[in-house]
């Protein structure tokens, strides 16, 4: 099936309007219809093949909110005009045990990506969500609860919302916890809003003064101003779990001081450059923990959509036609977003 796309032909060549090939439903396949596709830095990252491995065309996108329009016949948990989501991933291998236990991101024979991953269908590799349709298997297709008028802010949390709801999961935040979360933007907006949903006791770092007020909206208890060493004192010693959202290279000795004992630094950017080498000091003097989480699997982020329409949670978003997403790679990189694009899928055939 012929659908409309957007997508780029080279890493050095903007994204333009496509024709690519969907497969015809199968029998455990969901078919979809996109409403609205959110913009992720990592999008931009494999376009330009800043990333190793880019394939071309490259079609981004894996922060989809769509209708259900066709049903493979075998299919038990969809309907045809169900609300539907599919986030970063389309398959995995199904049989290790990361699967086995949901946690799909972490397939020791590696997962599928909804874009750049290796696949039977034309033209070898997934092709994403800056396209009308998709089709996907239901095993990898969430339901949407949240209210149609919050549908376009709801497509971010498929990517934003799992990666800040998986670790704040995983390391029990909760009421009583003191959670820190460094960096305001795409991922750590939605960081300070699950946190809070959970009880927690928020405070977010950033390195901009401008930013508190907007950090207090969102959430957050306190902010602290990361430059400030004052400020940043005062806190040391003292939080359960600090969540750090920021993808560039920089000191992670600032926050490990700041942990209790048995504190964990959660890390969810990737840096092009990596960081430098922590303190060990710091860490076995107070048995803290430098870690890493990814996405989250099937079953979790199905339990944070849920979490989110309980909770009216949604991405703060600005929504945009598909013919501008090259202004909008070039406003994100100046960050120059508040704090994540959503593409209107109505404007990929215009």
């Amino acid at each position: 099936m012929t659908t409309k796309a957007y997508g780029a032909h080279a890493a050095d060549q903007p994204l333009v309007p496509l024709d690519i090939e969907r497969r015809a439903p199968g029998p455990r396949d969901v078919q979809i219809e996109i409403a609205y596709c959110g913009i992720c830095h990592s999008d931009l990252h494999t376009v330009r093949s800043e990333w190793s491995g880019t394939r071309y065309p490259c079609v981004p996108g894996h922060e989809i909110v769509g209708e259900v329009s066709a049903v493979g016949r075998e299919v038990g948990g969809f309907r045809v005009g169900d609300i539907v989501g599919v986030g970063c991933m389309v398959d995995s291998c199904r049989h290790c045990a990361a699967c086995a236990d949901g946690l799909e991101q972490y397939c020791t024979n590696g997962f599928v990506g909804t874009y750049n991953g290796r696949t039977q269908d034309p033209p070898g590799h997934t092709l994403g969500g800056y396209s009308q349709r998709i089709v996907v298997d239901e095993r990898f297709v969430l339901r949407i609860n949240h209210p149609k008028e919050q549908l376009a802010a709801v497509a971010p949390l498929l990517c934003a919302g799992i990666t800040t709801w998986s670790p704040l999961r995983h390391w029990k935040v909760g009421p009583g916890s003191k959670v820190g979360i460094v960096g305001i933007g795409g991922l750590g907006h939605m960081g300070i809003k699950l946190a809070r949903a959970m009880g927690a006791h928020v405070v977010a770092f950033t390195t901009s003064e401008h930013k508190r007020q907007d950090a207090l909206a969102l959430g957050a208890s306190e902010v602290v101003v990361s430059r400030d060493a004052q400020a940043m004192a005062r806190h040391a010693g003292s939080f359960d779990f600090i969540l750090d959202t920021v993808a560039a290279s920089h000191v992670l000795d600032a926050f490990t001081v700041l942990l209790k004992r048995d504190g964990t630094l959660c890390l969810v950017g990737v840096p092009e450059d990596p960081h430098p080498s922590p303190n060990v000091g710091a860490l076995i003097f107070g048995r803290r923990s430098i870690a890493g989480s990814l996405i989250g699997g099937i079953r979790e982020t199905q339990e944070m959509l849920d979490f989110c329409a309980g909770h009216g949670i949604v991405s703060d978003i600005e929504l945009i036609p598909a013919q501008a997403i090259n202004q909008a790679y070039e406003r994100m990189l100046r960050s120059d977003v508040k704090y994540r694009f959503v593409i209107d899928g109505a404007t990929f055939a215009a």
